[in-house]
Order: structure tokens, then C-alpha cells, then sequence
């Protein structure tokens, strides 16, 4: 099966489980109803009967299983939304070491810079969130949560990378893996400013993998960065990490963390507040400050 047909598979099947998500909130709407008459009735009487105690208790235990039920519909979706992403970066892959380019996605090096830092932000944006079941920890690589000791970034995969520039000095670029060698425990990495025309040759020390789930701060504030905490940012229109410190962490699922980057040209050696997204925040190597 070609990845085009199973694309369209899985998206006949991504909406079928969109209209029964709509179909199980529709019929849990009623018993919510319920619900709230339930409580203006007692409110009215300004008393609380066994009735009315039964009545909702049961109410309560539908509403219960009518919302796990739609939780797991969506998590499905989820699932399926998941699948397409990997097919589609399969076959970005697969037509990008065969040489071949589509209008959407041309090789970085014929590729304005706008267009990249839209390419960048959509990225961002279209991390996914994680949604953990009650009591379950959040996984490696969602939000400020360290890759496992043992893991291997795959083809493809988006990673901080600390490289030699031309005069010299080292920086942290953002690289596409290109490829791991398990003999000699080295990356190849293409500079995502300069594809197909800058590669690295890197040691795993020299790469820290991007997060692959945004954290959500409203149920899994541990997995971000806390405030002064030291990162490596990506500097704002640039493919580029730097030092900085946590400004103010992310307040809801869709927010930024508000970050100071390292500058000698102002007087505090920290620049004013700039927003990076999770997306592009990662752990600093080194502790001290140069």
C-alpha cells in the first residue's frame, strides 16, 4: 500500500471518529441538562432529599462515562493524527535523499529566509500537546523533560546541534539528523539554514534532541522549565541557540515561555523578555556562565 492511499484511510477514519466525537457530546449535552435542573430544582425547594441525592448520583455517574467515553475517541484521533504526521515526514524524507522537492517544502538552500521562519513557527505550533491519563508522568522529550541516556534522535528528527563556525568559534544550530552510525555513536546533521550544503559529522554529546509533545502547565507544570532556570533558546527569526534564563514559563497550553537571552550590550547582560516556543527550548549543557 502506497503512503498516499494509507494517508486517505487514515483520514476517512480521522473524520468518522471527528462525527462520533461530536455524536458522544451531543448525547451527553442532555444528561449535563439534567444536571443543572436537577440543582435549580433543590435550590428552588432550598432543601436536599434523598430523591434528589439518588437522582444525582446517578446523573454524576453518567456524565462520568459519557466524558471517559469521548476521551477515548479523541484520544484515537489523536492516535490517527499521529500516524499521517509520520507517514507524511516519511515521504518528506524519502523525496528529499532522492533529490526531489515539491513547491511546499524546497530545498533550504533555494528557500527564502521568510518562508523558513514561517516553516519554524508553523513547526511550533503544530507540536503536540500531551495529554496523559490521570496519574501518568509526562514521557521523555515532552516539554523540559531530558531524553533517556540511551536514546537515538531518528532521520529526520529536528535537534540542537553545537558545531564550529567558520571563524572558529562553536555555536548551537538547529540540524535535521540525517543519520546515527551505532559503531562510532555519531550523528550526520544538516544545518536546517543550509541543507544539502552544510553537514556535520557530530558526536552525541554535541546534540540535544528538540521536544516531540508540548507540557501542559495546567496539568503537568514539572515538565517545564522554571523561572531563572538556564536554557538554550532559539533566537527569535534565526536558526541559531543562545543562552538565556527563563523569564516566565508558559501559563497555558498554547503559550510561549517568555525568555532573557544572554547580551553584553545591555547593562544587566540579559536582553528584554523575547518569546521562544517550547518547541524551541532546551536544556543548557553548560552551567556556568562565560
Amino acid at each position: 500500500m502506497s503512503a498516499d492511499t494509507k494517508i486517505a484511510e487514515l483520514l476517512t477514519e480521522l473524520h468518522q471518529l471527528i462525527k462520533q466525537t461530536q455524536e458522544e457530546r451531543s448525547r451527553s449535552e442532555h444528561n449535563l441538562l439534567n444536571i443543572q435542573k436537577t440543582h435549580e430544582r433543590m435550590q428552588t425547594e432550598n432543601k436536599t432529599s434523598p430523591y434528589y441525592r439518588t437522582k444525582l448520583r446517578g446523573l454524576y455517574t453518567t456524565a462520568k462515562a459519557d466524558a471517559e467515553a469521548e476521551c477515548s475517541i479523541l484520544r484515537h484521533a489523536l492516535d490517527k493524527i499521529a500516524e499521517i504526521k509520520s507517514l507524511l515526514e516519511e515521504r518528506r524524507i524519502a523525496a528529499k535523499m532522492a533529490g526531489v522537492y515539491s513547491d511546499s517544502d524546497p530545498p533550504r538552500k533555494t528557500m527564502r529566509r521568510g518562508v523558513l521562519m514561517t516553516l519554524l513557527q508553523q513547526s511550533a505550533m503544530t507540536l503536540p500537546l500531551w495529554i496523559g491519563k490521570p496519574g501518568e508522568s509526562p514521557p521523555p522529550l515532552c516539554g523540559a523533560t531530558p531524553a533517556t541516556s540511551d536514546y537515538v534522535a531518528k532521520q529526520g528528527d529536528k535537534v540542537a546541534a553545537r558545531v564550529k563556525a567558520v571563524d572558529g568559534d562553536e555555536q548551537w544550530i538547529l540540524a535535521e539528523v540525517v543519520s546515527y552510525n551505532h559503531s562510532t555513536n555519531k550523528y550526520e546533521v544538516d544545518d536546517i539554514d543550509e541543507e544539502g550544503k552544510e553537514r556535520h559529522t557530530l558526536s552525541r554529546r554535541r546534540i540535544i534532541p528538540l521536544p516531540q509533545w508540548k507540557a501542559n502547565p495546567e496539568t503537568d507544570p514539572e515538565a517545564l522549565f522554571s523561572k531563572d532556570q538556564l536554557v538554550l533558546a532559539l533566537y527569535p527569526q534565526t536558526t541559531c541557540f543562545y543562552r538565556a534564563l527563563i523569564h516566565t514559563p508558559p501559563h497555558r497550553p498554547q503559550d510561549d515561555y517568555s525568555v532573557l537571552f544572554e547580551d553584553t550590550s545591555y547593562a544587566d547582560g540579559y536582553s528584554p523578555p523575547l518569546n521562544v516556543a517550547q518547541r524551541y527550548v532546551v536544556a543548557c549543557k553548560e552551567n556556568k556562565k562565560k
